[in-house]
């Protein structure tokens, strides 16, 4: 079967972030479309504040826009939107001293939607269960896990997001992994 070569997802990121540092505000906007909702995302895990996260969101792009010229690899835009939306957070926790409570907090609540008293139930302890053990985890394990779990980022984007190795992020993650596995051992 022969159709239309499919274009990856980084060949699009790199054609609309080459064309936005060029002054193309459509391009620019299709990147904010494409990243809003998920840098929004990692901002409200992040701060646990729905307020916040879009104050962050806002000036993630804000920033974006003024040194997307800057961008050395615009295929890594993706990532490059990733660390100024990290960077922005911890900016934000800095001033306000205090680390996210809720990482969680956009998980699906599978809860809200049974029909079983008792697997709601279940449910419910579950989810407080994975967001008390993730809360108990160092920030720097929180963060990594959450990156790779929640917002499927590989090694390398998670590295550069966070200004670290890849080999520092595959620690993390296995100490926090291995964390997880012992506070949530009963729900085995």
């Amino acid at each position: 079967m022969v159709g239309a070569p499919r274009v990856s997802d980084d060949a699009q990121d790199e054609t609309l972030a080459i064309l936005a540092a060029g002054g193309n505000k459509y391009a620019f906007e299709a990147l904010v479309r494409r990243y809003r909702d998920r840098v929004n995302s990692l901002a409200l895990r992040m701060l646990a504040d729905r307020t916040e996260a879009e104050d962050v969101t806002q000036e993630v792009f804000v920033t974006a826009w003024r040194k997307i010229g800057e961008l050395a690899e615009p295929a890594a835009v993706r990532t490059w939107l990733f660390r100024i939306a990290h960077r922005q957070c911890l900016q934000v926790l800095r001033k306000r001293n205090q680390i996210r409570t809720d990482p969680a907090a956009d998980l699906p609540e599978q809860a809200s939607r049974a029909d079983d008293p008792q697997q709601m139930a279940m449910a419910e302890a579950g989810y407080n269960e994975l967001n008390q053990a993730l809360a108990n985890l160092p920030r720097q394990q929180r963060d990594v896990w959450v990156s790779a779990v929640m917002d499927g980022l590989s090694y390398a984007e998670i590295a550069e997001a966070q200004g670290t190795s890849e080999q520092g992020v595959r620690g993390r993650l296995s100490r926090a992994r291995t964390n997880l596995a012992v506070s949530l051992r009963a729900w085995r």
